[in-house]
């Protein structure tokens, strides 16, 4: 039976804590709105409240309401395949204190979902702005459920382009290859950039199911979570990319009917 170091264990401890506390506060934020928090909209459909300003709060509030909401919830779908890229990392670095190799495996971590909390700030003023105008035009709001079938169906088609197949490579290489890193917090930082910034491209289409068919739903973020995960560590990752993608095309099919 071979040893696991302390302080090893100790990562994995903290990592399953942080992913268990962002998973309940998820599924906590998420659970079936009330009335309160959705409006009924033509097309038979209804628009989550999250991307509206509500009576008395300011447009800067409520961004920063969204970006704490959509931080917690990545932590919860990105950290499963997140622990092992810095499991490697922590194998690689050149550090041989221990509480210095912990201190860089949160910057890394920290840069990893800056790079997801500035994709949040891309995505929210574009939510608000769609949500504003489904307001105003009525027949825009009809055509919503059509429109998310042909994104869900464009998301899969995604899965078959050259296009992520490279950002997939990417983030299944990630330090896969490397013998050493410098043991620097700056480095560390930029390293978690990096590595935040291939993830968001790599998951950007699958992401975009997520946003729409509703930034809370627990159902697709559970799909979209595992179809993440599937592809980024099965043996054969190109193989199941292509499977998820004839899935979820058939997915964007259903939709639109």
């Amino acid at each position: 039976m071979i040893a696991v170091p302390a302080s090893e264990r100790a990562f994995f401890a903290a990592s399953a804590l942080l992913f268990t506390l962002s998973a309940t506060l998820t599924v906590v934020g998420g659970a079936p709105m009330s009335g309160m928090d959705v409006m009924p909209m033509p097309g038979g459909w209804t628009l989550s409240m999250i991307w509206m300003r509500m009576p008395g709060h300011s447009w800067s509030g409520t961004a920063a309401s969204f970006l704490v909401m959509w931080e917690v919830m990545m932590v919860a779908m990105m950290l499963p395949s997140l622990v092992p890229t810095l499991r490697r990392y922590r194998q690689a670095v050149s550090a041989t204190d221990g509480m210095h190799l912990d201190m860089l495996t949160v910057l890394v971590g920290t840069g990893y979902f800056f790079a997801w909390s500035v994709f949040g700030m891309l995505v929210f003023p574009l939510g608000a702005a769609l949500a504003a105008a489904e307001m105003q035009s009525p027949a825009l709001a009809r055509s919503v459920p059509l429109m998310v079938g042909v994104m869900v169906l464009l998301a899969g088609a995604t899965q078959f382009t050259p296009w992520k197949a490279r950002q997939l490579t990417r983030c299944r290489d990630a330090l896969r290859h490397t013998r050493t890193l410098p043991g620097q917090p700056g480095a560390a930082w930029r390293q978690g950039m990096c590595l935040g910034l291939h993830c968001c491209l790599s998951c950007a289409n699958l992401t975009a199911i997520q946003l729409v068919i509703g930034v809370m739903d627990l159902r697709a973020m559970a799909l979209v979570t595992s179809a993440i995960i599937a592809e980024r560590f099965a043996p054969a990752g190109k193989l199941v990319a292509r499977a998820i993608g004839v899935l979820t095309i058939g997915a964007g099919a259903f939709l639109m009917t």
